[in-house]
């Protein structure tokens, strides 16, 4: 989910014209929503684990501000939560979080990557990428073949086996998805969406993003 899908886009740069059209509908829709609504999201924003941190974090140092608390606590604790619910298919299948990445690199990108090549699609190191390869291969889900120029390297590639595992996993990881994003409605999603964007530009440092 995930990150787990596919890498994130570069970022494009923002056009000023194009967004304030783009956030009318948003507006508009949370107008019709009404106070109701919001208050009673405001309600339950109140009474979530992270919430309960914060309130005893607030008592024993009032004189801190914890207000990122509310908004990185609950990302990690959301994080947390969904990739405990989306492991629990890798589980069965005996993969791990990290060599399913590699796999659905090798499927989303639909041709033979090197391992420094995967390394830099998982954000993994390439120590752990030949361990996860090796693995990979010994189940028949990979496999590997040297390049007729260059001994030194390898080219990796799915099997059939691997393209059926990671085509049967990945649905049943985007209906669990779904379900979770269908108390929110379409403005809601698209806003969280740019948020998290916007966020996560900041957090990998790219240009004229902060640096970390």
């Amino acid at each position: 989910m995930t990150a787990n899908h596919g890498r994130p886009a570069p970022g494009a740069a923002h056009d000023d014209t194009a967004a304030t059209t783009e956030d009318t509908p948003v507006r508009d829709e949370a107008a019709a929503r009404g106070p109701s609504q919001d208050a009673a999201r405001g309600a339950s924003a109140q009474d979530d684990t992270v919430a309960a941190v914060v309130r005893q974090w607030r008592a024993v140092h009032p004189d801190l501000d914890t207000a990122p608390m509310e908004i990185i606590g609950r990302i990690n604790r959301c994080a947390a939560l969904l990739q405990q619910a989306e492991d629990a298919p890798l589980r069965r299948a005996g993969l791990s979080r990290a060599e399913f990445d590699l796999l659905g690199a090798l499927r989303r990108t639909g041709h033979e990557l090197t391992p420094g090549e995967l390394a830099r699609e998982t954000f993994s190191s390439g120590a752990a990428v030949t361990k996860r390869l090796k693995q990979l291969t010994e189940r028949g889900l990979v496999e590997r073949r040297g390049d007729t120029r260059d001994r030194r390297v390898a080219h990796v590639r799915l099997t059939d086996a691997g393209r059926e595992l990671v085509d049967g996993i990945l649905p049943e990881q985007l209906a669990y998805e779904r379900t979770v994003l269908a108390g929110l409605d379409g403005a809601g999603r698209g806003e969280l969406a740019v948020l998290l964007c916007e966020l996560l530009s900041r957090l990998e440092g790219r240009p004229g993003a902060l640096r970390i």
